[in-house]
């Protein structure tokens, strides 16, 4: 079989459900990113425009589906781990950096990743950026570990010219050492203009109606512990959302990792059915009934009842998973530069 034959190789996915209505068949085609670097940030913007970005300073973009990933340079940042990637546009994308201290920061692009506006560096040696969410340009969210007993959540209105943490006052106490998993990027969701959600590896979720000017907490019925917790949470609209994690020590297990809730968050309730450890979830946006996914290192699992139930599918290994905005396709990354193209047939 010829290189190109083999990129052109779809992983074909059988998927047994009960009742007649069908399933969207799920096709995965592995791709050439032509970086080896471990990849934990994705985002694209339709099946044509993605963003994905990883260890080592690595932010790359494509314009044409994924059949070619261009790497754009972001001065400075090579020793950088680049977790989260949100995308605005083919042009317009910002990458967030973990790390203590300064190594957490910021970074806008405006024109396709040509160059670079530096928008925040971290100051504070004990904060710890895990990741951000966007709902516009112009208005955003960025999250970091707990600081002697404080949550920092930083928001800007302006574009990221400038970012403001979230004064005490409006935020819930954390716990003991309380902080998220910098591991997809997906451990803060947003929704509309207004909310949004933060999930933690205690197996809390804070959530804001208000765009972050004040939170609530709540507690999800998932196992939390040194390496385990919430990793991803996601809604399908105000109401509907799913939370995922596991302990990242055991990929192989899924006991107690998965939740949904259909109040907004107040509540949640625990879900079965994943079979592994998952690092992200996402609902297809677009189609007719719900559809979500959520994938880790071993695997993926598909539910079409709001996360109540679950069922295994065969997938590439990864960390991290966007849908293109009209639900057409999707991207996940992983370890060694793993990128996958995921298409689904209409509803």
């Amino acid at each position: 079989m010829s290189y190109n034959d083999c990129m052109r190789l779809a992983l074909l996915l059988g998927l047994a459900w009960l009742g007649s209505d069908a399933p969207p068949a799920l096709r995965f085609t592995v791709q050439t990113s032509g970086v080896t670097a471990r990849l934990r940030g994705v985002s694209a913007v339709s099946a044509d425009v993605a963003w994905a970005s990883g260890a080592n300073g690595t932010v790359m973009v494509t314009n044409d589906g994924g059949r070619s990933w261009r790497r754009v340079a972001v001065p400075g940042a090579g020793a950088l781990d680049f977790r989260d990637v949100d995308a605005i546009s083919a042009r317009v994308a910002y990458v967030l950096s973990i790390g203590p201290g300064e190594a957490s920061r910021i970074y806008k692009t405006s024109d396709g990743g040509a160059s670079w506006d530096e928008q925040f560096v971290n100051r504070d040696p004990k904060a710890f950026l895990d990741a951000m969410a966007f709902w516009d340009e112009r208005h955003g969210v960025a999250v970091s570990d707990s600081v002697d007993g404080r949550f920092v959540i930083l928001k800007t209105e302006d574009g990221g010219k400038r970012w403001s943490v979230v004064p005490p006052s409006g935020l819930p106490p954390a716990l003991p050492g309380e902080g998220a998993f910098a591991a997809s990027g997906t451990n803060v969701a947003v929704r509309g203009s207004d909310r949004a959600w933060f999930a933690t590896g205690a197996g809390r979720v804070l959530r804001t109606s208000d765009r972050g000017r004040s939170w609530r907490v709540s507690l999800a019925p998932l196992a939390a512990g040194p390496s385990a917790g919430i990793f991803s949470v996601a809604f399908r609209d105000d109401r509907h959302g799913v939370v995922v994690g596991g302990d990242y020590k055991k990929e192989a297990e899924a006991l107690d990792n998965a939740a949904y809730t259909e109040d907004g968050g107040v509540t949640w309730k625990p879900a079965k059915g994943l079979t592994g450890f998952r690092s992200v979830v996402a609902h297809r946006p677009g189609g007719k009934a719900p559809f979500w996914i959520a994938l880790g290192p071993k695997g993926a699992d598909v539910s079409r009842d709001d996360g109540r139930t679950w069922n295994a599918v065969e997938a590439p290994g990864c960390h991290a998973f966007s849908f293109a905005r009209d639900g057409r396709a999707g991207f996940c990354v992983g370890e060694d530069g793993r990128i996958a193209r995921l298409d689904l047939d209409p509803d």
